[in-house]
C-alpha cells in the first residue's frame, strides 16, 4: 500500500511513480506561462483589426479547427457566444459534407491550425474566398497556406511545446486558447457587456444563481403578505398563516411602515390579541430592492439572522417577499 501522507507534510511518492513528477508538472506550467507572457508582449499586428471587423459584422463568428485545434476552437466559440458575440463551431470535415451551408456571407470565419497547413480546412478556406467571407487565421507560421489566405492574421509565437519530445500540442494549444480568450474579452468590453447581459446567457447552474436578482426569485402578487397598518391582530394572524412566509407587512398610503414576524409574535404573547398591529410591528425593517443581486441579499439575511424580508421599490412600496429557502433552492450560496 502507498504511504499515506499526514496533513501538512509533503505527500509521499506513490509506488511506481518517478520522484520527478512534480518537477515535470512545474516545468510544463512555467513553459506555458512564459509563452503566454511572451504573447502578451508580442501581440499579433492584426488583433485590433480582427476585433473591429467582428464588431462590424452582422453575422456570427464561425470557428473551425481539426484535432486539438478543434477542441480549442469549440471552447473559443463557446466563450464568444456567452459573452455577447454570436459564434458557432463548425467541424471542418463535416463542412466538406454539407455543413458549409451553415456559413453565410454575413459571417466571419476564424480558422485555427498551428501549422497552417491542415488539409481539412481547405474547403472552408475556398468557401470563404468564393463568397468574400472575411477570414481570421490563427497559426504559428505566418508563411503557411492558411495565413496567406487569411484577411486577418493572428500569428502566434512559434515556441517549443511543453512536452519532453516537443511534439504533443501543449504550448501551442495554450497560446491558441489564450488569444481566443483575449479576443472574446476585448469584444465583450467593446460591446459594454454588463453583468445582467451575462446572466441572460447563463441562466442555469451556480453561475446563473449568483447573477440572479431579487426580482427573479421573490414572490409577488397574491402571495404578498401585506395589510393595512390599522388592521387588527386577527387579520395579521390570518395573513401570516394563509401566505405561509412567517411575516406580514404593514402599509400606510401604500408604503411599508413595519413588519410583524413570528419572532415579534413570540415576544408579544402576553395580551397579544389586545395589542394593535402597530404596537407589535418592527419599525424600519430590513428590506431589499428588486434589483439587488441574490448573493447580496443572502449575506444580509445571514448577517441579521433572518429568514425572510419584504422587497420594496424606491418609494417603499412592497413589491414582493423573499424567503431564504428561495435563495437556497435557486443554488445561491
Amino acid at each position: 500500500m502507498p504511504e499515506v501522507a499526514k496533513p501538512g507534510n509533503t505527500p509521499a511518492t506513490p509506488i511506481g511513480l518517478s520522484s520527478q513528477v512534480l518537477d515535470i508538472a512545474r516545468r510544463v506550467l512555467r513553459t506555458e506561462a512564459e509563452a503566454v507572457a511572451h504573447l502578451a508582449d508580442h501581440m499579433p499586428a492584426d488583433f485590433t483589426g480582427a476585433v473591429a471587423r467582428i464588431l462590424a459584422s452582422k453575422g456570427r463568428v464561425i470557428v473551425s479547427g481539426m484535432g486539438k485545434s478543434g477542441h480549442i476552437g469549440r471552447k473559443i466559440a463557446a466563450t464568444l457566444a456567452s459573452t455577447g458575440t454570436p459564434a458557432q463551431f463548425v467541424h471542418p470535415a463535416e463542412a466538406s459534407h454539407g455543413d458549409l451551408g451553415m456559413v453565410t456571407p454575413a459571417d466571419i470565419c476564424l480558422l485555427i491550425s498551428n501549422s497552417g497547413e491542415t488539409s481539412e480546412l481547405r474547403d472552408l478556406v475556398y468557401h470563404s474566398q468564393r463568397f468574400s467571407i472575411p477570414m481570421i487565421g490563427i497559426s504559428s507560421r505566418p508563411g503557411s497556406t492558411l495565413m496567406q489566405a487569411a484577411d486577418y492574421r493572428l500569428t502566434l509565437p512559434n515556441l517549443p511545446e511543453a512536452c519532453s519530445i516537443g511534439m504533443a500540442p501543449t504550448t501551442s494549444t495554450t497560446l491558441t486558447l489564450a488569444i481566443g480568450d483575449a479576443l472574446a474579452v476585448a469584444l465583450m468590453e467593446e460591446r459594454h457587456f454588463l453583468p445582467e447581459d451575462f446572466r441572460i446567457y447563463h441562466p442555469g447552474g451556480k453561475l446563473g444563481a449568483q447573477m440572479a436578482r431579487v426580482s427573479d426569485l421573490m414572490h409577488g402578487g397574491d402571495d404578498l403578505p401585506v395589510l393595512d397598518a390599522d388592521s387588527g391582530m386577527n387579520d395579521v394572524l390570518l395573513t401570516m398563516t394563509s401566505k405561509g412566509f412567517g411575516i406580514a407587512g404593514l402599509t400606510q398610503d401604500g408604503k411599508l411602515v413595519g413588519v410583524i414576524t413570528d419572532g415579534d409574535l413570540r415576544r408579544n404573547m402576553d395580551g397579544l390579541m389586545q395589542r394593535s398591529a402597530r404596537e407589535v410591528a418592527t419599525q424600519n425593517p430590513l428590506t431589499a430592492p428588486p434589483d439587488m443581486l441574490a448573493p447580496e441579499v443572502l449575506a444580509l439575511l445571514n448577517a441579521r439572522k433572518l429568514n425572510v424580508l419584504l422587497v420594496v421599490d424606491a418609494q417603499q412600496r412592497p413589491q414582493g417577499v423573499l424567503h431564504i429557502h428561495d435563495l437556497l433552492r435557486a443554488g445561491v450560496m
